[in-house]
């Protein structure tokens, strides 16, 4: 595991510890003693797995309230890396297991993360190119309303991790923001920065409202 530095003295509530792990940290690694469960308070963590050959596929991007590190087994089976600085809460796996109250928590947890892996299965089955890069600029904006207009969302993953995070190629996924950016849907000048979102024109292309 990498490197990481505990809060000084502050304990979450209940069982846990609040530890702090600075952006592109790896949290958990894949084959790792699954020692702990992990809620995120803050920031964002990518959860992926490398097939032998080295490519990835990142299947979930986590925010705060979300958790992770669960397995059915003793070894963690994905890796978890922080996409920003991230603060959790780490829960002794132990203690988890004795914990009725817990459990019942984290099973609430996990169902709505359960339904958005539901969501993500059909983006890789199913959705176009352009229509997977619309999707995840959605996830981005999520909460807000459909006819708010411009609104502006900072894009954390490079481009390189959008692609494994949407089954595509790099290139693919460079020409859909281009595609994008063309139609006046988004507006930007860094790829990896802020960009500006229509939200009214970018709804109709995720193929969900």
């Amino acid at each position: 595991m990498s490197h990481y530095y505990e809060s000084a003295g502050v304990e979450s509530p209940g069982t846990g510890r609040l530890i702090d792990f600075p952006s592109r940290v790896t949290i958990i690694d894949e084959g790792e003693p699954a020692n702990a469960i992990y809620q995120i308070v803050s920031g964002n963590v990518m959860i992926s797995k490398l097939l032998p050959d080295g490519r990835r596929q990142i299947f979930e991007v986590l925010g705060p309230g979300h958790m992770f590190g669960v397995t059915p087994n003793g070894h963690y089976d994905c890796i978890a890396e922080a996409l920003t600085d991230v603060r959790v809460t780490a829960f002794e796996k132990g203690q988890v297991d004795r914990s009725s109250a817990f459990n019942a928590q984290l099973a609430d947890v996990l169902k709505i993360q359960i339904c958005a892996l539901h969501e993500h299965a059909v983006l890789l089955g199913r959705k176009s190119a352009v229509e997977r890069v619309a999707s995840y600029i959605l996830e981005l904006i999520e909460g807000t309303s459909p006819n708010e207009g411009w609104v502006s969302v900072r894009v954390l993953m490079t481009r390189s991790e959008i692609a494994d995070y949407l089954g595509l190629t790099l290139e693919t996924v460079s020409r859909a923001f281009s595609h994008l950016k063309r139609d006046s849907i988004i507006a930007y000048e860094r790829y990896d920065g802020l960009i500006r979102v229509n939200i009214p024109r970018l709804r109709p292309l995720t193929s969900t409202y």
